[in-house]
């Protein structure tokens, strides 16, 4: 009678353990619903605003079921804005950026990781102080620079301060360091130097490393808005949100147009972070096994 007991309060304190398990698992998933809804909002508002026509948009409290809902923000977009040359230009300077930032940051990274050289960390830490300080401090000196050199209202100019990255500098030391020494001996023991260890064994195993870090410069390039302010006259040269800021009147905003051409911007990020996914869990979970 006594084991019968003991079987069964066992048996409960298993499906109490379970249940709570349970109830645990069904609340994290609430927790992640509820993050994911608050982030996806501001997105979902801006296309909601970009088929809201007219001043139905600054309605008190929002409809988020608009009558009359249709496209033709869009179509105003298009007729503002030479707006495919803008987003051709957002594009180009921020794919060019992307690539040199690669090559530079991995370049540099592997020497801080893997070449010895006198004051190697402190160069390393000067270099990473610069993390700190705000674009605005250097725009001034940006531009005198670009201006002495005849650079302002060029694509170069866009693009010469975004060639370098700290941060990625950073990022890619770290995933390389977490790459075996025991590599580059056996590289070395086949006839290997630096280049051939740094092109063929260390940039495949940091390739995650490489596709997070590349969608971080792009959407730095894309969003970029105060340089591309100072540095840029000609509405040729103009980025996409030099565009957007063209959108807002003195007095009045068309907030359905500027809502259009917002949805549109994201777009691109959206395609970039849809195929690089992959490697981007996979850089976060390496990260977090080390």
């Amino acid at each position: 009678m006594g084991r019968a007991r003991g079987w069964i309060r066992s048996e409960a304190r298993t499906s109490i353990g379970a249940r709570r398990a349970e109830l645990g698992q069904i609340a994290r998933y609430l927790l992640v619903g509820l993050g994911a809804l608050v982030m996806l909002f501001p997105f979902g508002w801006a296309v909601i605003t970009s088929v809201t026509p007219g001043d139905a948009v600054l309605a008190v409290p929002p409809d988020f079921t608009p009558e009359g809902a249709s496209l033709d923000a869009y179509g105003k977009l298009l007729e503002t804005l030479p707006f495919w040359r803008i987003v051709l230009n957002s594009a180009w300077i921020g794919a060019a950026s992307t690539v040199l930032q690669l090559i530079t940051s991995a370049m540099a990274a592997y020497a801080f990781a893997r070449l010895p050289f006198p004051g190697r960390g402190a160069l390393f830490a000067v270099y990473l102080a610069t993390l700190m300080m705000p674009l605005p401090v250097l725009v001034v000196p940006l531009f005198i620079e670009m201006r002495t050199f005849g650079l302002v209202d060029t694509y170069f100019a866009l693009l010469a301060p975004t060639i370098a990255s700290a941060f990625g500098v950073f990022l890619l030391r770290q995933a390389i360091n977490q790459v075996p020494r025991e590599f580059d001996e056996a590289a070395v023991l086949d006839g290997a130097g630096h280049f051939r260890i740094f092109m063929y064994v260390v940039l495949p195993l940091i390739r995650p490393a490489l596709a997070t870090f590349a969608i971080f410069g792009f959407m730095a390039s894309w969003n970029s808005y105060l340089w591309p302010l100072i540095i840029i006259k000609s509405p040729e040269f103009m980025t996409l949100p030099l565009g957007l800021a063209t959108l807002h009147g003195q007095f009045t905003t068309q907030w359905d147009v500027v809502m259009a051409g917002s949805v549109i911007s994201v777009v691109p990020i959206l395609i970039l972070y849809v195929f690089a996914q992959k490697h981007v869990i996979a850089s976060v979970a390496q990260s977090g096994l080390k």
